[in-house]
């Protein structure tokens, strides 16, 4: 990134939650794009966490305040106030294990239910380095994501595949459906939002959820 800032000057704060099965790696994608560091050792994550992580694009800093579960999908009991003020999310799964592919439906149905509708969501099959344990195929993710209008990657955050751009193209996406509206609304150009002012992404985007890149 050409220049310093401080941690604390960004452009634009967006919320995006981790959304899943217990177990399926969501804490590690946390650390992995926020702080580089992955942890072997599987413990579930315990109390409210969030961290968070500039990234610049068009050259505006989007500082990224991204939050875990808690722990609270293992009552299937997330609460509402995860969700609020969320305009991104990353609905993750075990390629792994076939039964947290199959809980997505349930975890979008319930993200649909506390989110705005034009929430940007992308779809996530991790645990890519496992080839050999695989149970949910690239085809499988890839369908039910052109199904439900998600994005879609697999990644793994063990050997930090694919990490940065789940994270980087959901952040992305937000910026251009905020920045779009900024333009279509605005009679004068002072429309950008100030230091640390929240954006909620409103104007309708079905047109342009797509299917993102997959795994390579």
């Amino acid at each position: 990134m050409a220049g310093y800032r401080a941690d604390d000057e960004y452009d634009y704060l967006f919320k995006l939650v981790l959304v899943g099965d217990s177990g399926v790696g969501k804490s590690n994608l946390l650390s992995r794009f926020t702080r580089n560091e992955f942890s072997l050792e599987s413990k579930s994550t315990i109390g409210v966490e969030f961290a968070t992580r500039s990234l610049t694009v068009d050259g505006k800093v989007i500082k990224a305040q991204i939050w875990d579960t808690a722990g609270q999908e293992r009552y299937r009991a997330i609460t509402s106030a995860y969700y609020r003020g969320a305009v991104g999310a990353l609905l993750i799964y075990d390629v792994t294990r076939h039964v947290t592919f199959e809980n997505v439906e349930r975890w979008l149905r319930e993200l649909r239910d506390h989110t705005d509708p034009n929430i940007v969501v992308m779809l996530v099959g991790n645990k890519s380095d496992l080839r050999h344990l695989v149970a949910v195929s690239t085809e499988d993710g890839k369908a039910f994501a052109e199904k439900e209008s998600l994005y879609f990657m697999e990644t793994s955050a063990l050997e930090s595949t694919n990490v940065e751009s789940a994270f980087a193209e959901v952040l992305t996406e937000i910026y251009r459906i905020v920045s779009k509206k900024a333009v279509e609304t605005s009679d004068v150009p002072s429309v950008t939002p100030g230091k640390g002012e929240k954006i909620n992404v409103r104007d309708d985007v079905s047109a342009m959820k797509k299917i993102g890149c997959c795994s390579s």
